[in-house]
């Protein structure tokens, strides 16, 4: 999976604290303040001011332009089998906006991104991030619930909790407001938060968000598997995804017609159409690759109830990043155990009830985060095959179920999907506004996102810019009007079975 918020594990933190002198102007009591913090179930590993431009990273670049900070690193032990790095970056009292920012980690987290902090230290803000309690790697996760728990919420509420305690000690006083950033595995930590902890944050991007989490892992299995059994070259992927591209051209505007889907949503006749003019342009295609594609395209399904697990992959999208991640399933089943041979049926069954709890933030009530006046900003890509949109899109229509209306859902929870993009920026739309900004401002300004302004720049050169508006608005387009949007179909995607997501536990 793709690691929007990646970085490099800082350690084991099993060194004696380091504490730096305070320094002027860095809050009331400075570094004093957070050394003398009692952390409930955790320990402050590093408090240190650096005013240092550079910084190394291991097995990374050197990070440069860096603002003067204080840098606290802190060890959280909720509960034996438990341990979770958090890493919080202050920036001087006088360069402070006001605001803390929880920032998502990615894949299966494991370590801290100091790009990420210091990126949105320089910008002013309060910032925190976590390993997710899943150092030093993946693996940690086998037959460990604890690290389920932590994988799932456990960590990014703590964190915040923590990384608030550290920004009131510093400063002298609580943040103004607080805002959550992340994407994919980042997205899972957004949504779980609106779902599980409204409290903590007043604005929420969910970007990419691999919300629906042991459907999606399930899905990956499915494609690997069939894969394994019948690959396809690099030649024939191209073949079907300029055949899914050329097939729903009718369907796009002129601008991205025959280049990208808009708007995957599709039926059996479509995926049989797909199928049908990918052979015809690549003969290579057997028929042994045509029944690979209808269950691609379909996605998996109980192989005893048939109920809906996940969708398949979009057209236009490539296979490459659409399996593998499978690591979940060794949390469950052992490091031994033989992915090959797990089925869609019993199995599929003992890994739900394991991880669902857990990890999977698919509750639609956010009555709580909308009624503290909360803004939440979730965004997907149409050509992403590494977590396809169809999951988002449905739970932002059972989100409308909960609360009556979409007019109720859009006073703060604003859905886009972005056309040809991918697990982050491209093969379509490659560049985008700061969806933290957007949120940011809808929350403090009241101004609503109701468009934002998507472009495709290749080598420095503007291919396409277009407006995009938020589901279930389309962007249409005549020669008489320009860009405009209009009504686009609701719902679409077949909806995960409700036993494939159960109830949140704790």
């Amino acid at each position: 999976m793709v690691r929007l918020c990646m970085g490099v594990l800082w350690g084991t933190l099993a060194v004696a604290p380091a504490f730096a002198a305070p320094v002027a102007g860095n809050g009331t009591d400075g570094l004093a303040t957070i050394k003398a913090l009692h952390i409930e179930t955790g320990t402050l590993a590093l408090v240190e001011f650096t005013d240092s431009a550079t910084m190394q990273v291991p097995k990374g670049k050197p990070l440069a332009n860096l603002p003067p900070r204080t840098m606290v690193k802190i060890v959280l032990n909720p509960a034996k089998g438990s341990n979770i790095n958090v890493e919080v970056w202050l920036p001087a009292a006088g360069k402070w906006n006001g605001r803390f920012l929880g920032l998502g980690n990615g894949g299966a987290a494991g370590s801290i991104n100091p790009g990420g902090l210091a990126g949105a230290c320089s910008g002013g803000y309060a910032v925190a991030t976590t390993d997710m309690g899943t150092a030093p790697n993946a693996d940690s996760g086998i037959g460990n619930p604890e690290v389920w728990k932590d994988f799932g919420f456990r960590a990014t509420h703590l964190m915040t909790v923590v990384g608030k305690q550290v920004v009131k000690a510093y400063y002298g006083k609580d943040p103004e407001l607080s805002y959550f950033n992340g994407g994919s595995t980042g997205g899972q930590q957004a949504l779980q938060e609106a779902q599980r902890y409204p409290e903590d944050y007043d604005g929420i991007v969910a970007n990419i968000p691999a919300h629906c989490r042991t459907p999606l892992h399930a899905y990956f299995l499915w494609n690997d598997q069939i894969l394994r059994k019948c690959p396809f070259t690099e030649a024939q992927q191209k073949n079907i995804i300029l055949a899914g591209n050329e097939y729903m051209a009718s369907r796009e505007l002129p601008q991205t017609a025959g280049k990208l889907v808009s708007d995957p949503r599709c039926d059996q006749k479509d995926i049989e159409a797909v199928i049908k003019l990918a052979r015809e342009k690549d003969p290579t295609l057997t028929d042994a690759h045509a029944e690979a594609l209808r269950k691609l395209f379909d996605g998996p399904r109980h192989t005893v109830t048939g109920e809906r697990i996940f969708c398949g992959i979009p057209f236009g999208s490539s296979f490459n990043i659409a399996h593998g991640h499978l690591y979940l399933f060794k949390w469950v089943f052992g490091a031994d155990k033989d992915l090959a041979q797990i089925d869609f049926g019993k199995d599929l069954d003992t890994y739900t009830a394991a991880l669902g709890p857990y990890l999977n933030a698919e509750n639609p009530d956010l009555t709580r985060f909308a009624q503290r006046g909360g803004k939440l900003i979730m965004a997907s890509g149409s050509a992403d095959s590494c977590v396809p949109y169809h999951a988002s899109l449905d739970y932002y229509e059972r989100v409308a179920e909960t609360f009556g209306s979409l007019d109720k859902v859009r006073s703060f929870f604003r859905f886009y999907i972005i056309p040809g993009m991918s697990h982050g920026p491209g093969p379509g739309i490659n560049r985008l506004p700061s969806w933290l900004d957007l949120v940011i401002a809808w929350r403090e300004k009241g101004a609503v996102p109701d468009k934002v302004q998507g472009q495709r720049v290749v080598d420095g050169k503007t291919e396409l810019d277009i407006p995009l508006y938020p589901y279930p608005a389309k962007t249409a387009w005549t020669s008489e009007t320009g860009f405009k949007p209009v009504d686009g179909p609701r719902g679409g995607v077949d909806r995960v079975a409700a036993r494939f997501r159960p109830p949140a536990a704790e």
